[in-house]
């Protein structure tokens, strides 16, 4: 999105700032820094787009943090987040997606843009983890492991750094009846149920397509190979 690049105070110039700016100027501030951290931060031994992963977070994040203000807690105007969004400070079609049914926790725009996956379809993060097979893998393109509906964890997505592993494999394996421990994301032990859980019925004609699509798609030794790295595990 165009609003991820500019600062924030390039766009606004001497620009008069709507009643209540204060209480968001530092959060603004500090999300800028986050961001100048990230593209700045050398890209040896990671693949391009694996570069862009902190980028699409901290995009997520400084977006959520608007979000919450203004349509959970209240405590910005109207007048104020109108300023932001007319100013692409924020990124109001992310914002706006949050607000539809199944896209709760959308990570990024890129997710959901059909241009840029191999199977032309959402991204492998769009496909609940109830209903994928193999190792569970981020997305490429933005290092979100799953922001589907239901599979978020403290009401944001499941990004590649958090320690998901364990409770991802619970979520694919469980569900009444169930029984027993959770096999390690990738492992054996859940072969047979993430093979039915392809065959399962999704609503999403998207994702749908996407879980067709994966019954042909090679594991990525490259991003497994990060992902135990980033565990800890190399």
């Amino acid at each position: 999105a165009s609003c991820i690049g500019m600062s924030w105070r390039v766009r606004l110039g001497n620009k008069k700032r709507p009643e209540g700016w204060e209480l968001i100027e530092p959060s603004l501030d500090f999300f800028e820094g986050k961001l100048r951290d990230a593209v700045n931060e050398p890209h040896e031994g990671k693949r391009k787009a694996e570069s862009q992963w902190p980028i699409h977070r901290i995009h997520y994040e400084k977006n959520r943090y608007i979000y919450e203000l203004y349509y959970k807690e209240g405590k910005i105007s109207q007048e104020l987040y109108d300023f932001l969004a007319r100013h692409k400070v924020i990124d109001t079609a992310l914002i706006s997606k949050w607000r539809q049914k199944g896209y709760e926790i959308l990570c990024s725009m890129s997710a959901i843009n059909k241009n840029t996956t191999t199977f032309g379809t959402a991204a492998i993060c769009r496909v609940p983890l109830a209903q994928r097979s193999g190792h569970i893998a981020p997305s490429a393109l933005t290092g979100c492991v799953s922001c589907a509906s239901g599979d978020g964890v403290n009401g944001g997505p499941v990004w590649w750094t958090d320690p998901y592993t364990l409770w991802a494999a619970k979520k694919r394996k469980g569900g009444p009846g169930s029984g027993g421990k959770a096999p390690a994301a990738g492992t054996a032990g859940g072969a047979a149920d993430d093979e039915d859980a392809l065959d399962g019925e999704v609503d999403d004609p998207e994702v749908a397509k996407r879980l067709k699509a994966l019954r042909d798609e090679p594991e990525d030794p490259e991003v497994a190979k990060r992902l135990r790295a980033l565990r800890g595990e190399e």
